[in-house]
């Protein structure tokens, strides 16, 4: 099956008539849906295929006890109306890989396999890489029994719910002890690519980032009734700090963004007595994170004393600067720079993907593929079909440099 024709079979699963974007979050029915087909690539092609302890899919080529394994892979899921290639571009591209690898006639020395790790966006229990952290032991199983969605389901019940067994999760050491190698295929979630001129990047490092959610508790009153010098408004407080964010960001060249607010009561004419926003924060280094998120903080505490506000802040996530592989990050560039048509950049990335989680315990590599506008986490997500196949020969070169030596 071509990569075109796996692309259009899955481009319509999850996606929302009225926005455009996806909604493939975990367990659910599109997550149901998703992994069906993940099931029905690996088995026409006689893939061995697995779920392990925390619900990430894996389909094998060669026996992965033998050990020293090269995987490749990504996800499936989305967040709220996302775009279609951020994560899906590297499970299709690992499937096509593979046949282009059974096309060439190579013949493999090590066991390959793919898979689709469950929940990396994060986008219904608020924390991303729940199935590459759980399976890392990044993620304790008390603090995965704790999650809980927007409807006060945990993640507990909804696993169940979806038929796979909540007890069972945890860290995997065994299955990882296996894998000699991981390389993630991805979307670039920027332009580095597009304003070189380039179609296929390596990632150099993961950014430090983190979710802090900051909860601003003032008094509910009257929003016709109330005179402004008498209200403790939570709103004011919310909407400086927002600013705030901005210019720490812009002062410190990082990025910090209040993407997600909640709001009690949520009446059109009530004075609310609760905002609670979360902000994401990335920066090259660790020193420049922690000067923007405390600068935040400072400046969030002031206004809310000003509008006689309480505030607490409380970090939810955190993931430390992830320098990938170099002798992996440098055997993928001297496999790509064979071609001397090929120009291969490495670049850095803000964005967090399942590859940063599991560095810490096997080496692993990202490829990127050009994004012509740098846009993602949005229905206008978009990759030029020709760069999608770039992508994919460029990892086929990758997975016989690595698996067939």
């Amino acid at each position: 099956m071509s990569f075109h024709s796996m692309w259009a079979e899955l481009l319509p699963v999850g996606r929302s008539s009225a926005s455009g974007g996806y909604r493939r979050y975990a367990w659910t029915g599109a997550d149901a849906d998703c992994r069906a087909w993940f099931r029905q690539q690996a088995e026409a092609r006689g893939l061995a295929y697995e779920v392990d302890r925390n619900g990430n899919q894996w389909a094998w080529l060669g026996d992965p006890a033998e050990g020293d394994a090269v995987v490749t892979g990504s996800h499936l899921d989305s967040v709220p109306d996302g775009g279609a290639f951020d994560g899906p571009l590297g499970v299709v591209s690992a499937f096509a890989a593979l046949d282009e690898l059974r096309g060439r006639g190579a013949r493999l020395t090590r066991p390959l396999g793919i898979v689709n790790f469950g929940d990396e966006e994060g986008a219904r229990f608020g924390l991303a890489c729940v199935g590459s952290r759980l399976t890392a032991g990044a993620l304790t199983v008390e603090q995965a029994h704790r999650l809980t969605d927007g409807d006060g389901i945990t993640l507990p019940q909804a696993m169940e719910a979806a038929g796979y067994d909540p007890d069972a999760i945890g860290p995997d050491p065994e299955r990882l002890g296996r894998i000699g190698a991981f390389v993630e295929l991805h979307v670039e979630q920027g332009r580095a690519l597009d304003l070189s001129g380039d179609r296929i990047g390596i990632a150099s490092a993961i950014w430090p980032h983190g979710r802090w959610r900051f909860d601003f508790r003032g008094e509910a009153n009257h929003a016709g009734t109330t005179r402004l010098a008498d209200r403790r408004d939570p709103m004011l407080s919310y909407a400086e700090t927002v600013l705030a964010a901005r210019r720490e960001a812009e002062l410190a060249g990082a990025v910090a963004t209040f993407g997600k607010i909640g709001v009690e009561p949520n009446g059109v004419n009530a004075i609310p007595f609760l905002v609670r926003g979360w902000l994401d924060s990335r920066a090259a280094d660790q020193a420049t994170l922690d000067t923007v998120v405390t600068g935040i903080e400072k400046a969030a505490r002031e206004y809310a004393a000003a509008h006689g506000v309480d505030l607490g802040v409380e970090r939810e996530s955190f993931t430390p600067v992830v320098e990938f592989d170099h002798a992996l990050r440098d055997e993928l560039a001297r496999i790509l720079g064979t071609d001397t048509e090929l120009r291969v950049p490495v670049l850095g990335t803000g964005a967090g993907h399942d590859a940063g989680i599991l560095s810490g315990r096997v080496p692993t590599a990202m490829l990127f593929v050009r994004n012509p506008t740098g846009v993602s986490h949005s229905p206008a997500e978009y990759a030029a079909e020709d760069d999608c196949v770039a992508g994919v020969s460029a990892l086929a070169d990758v997975l016989e440099g690595l698996a067939c030596t």
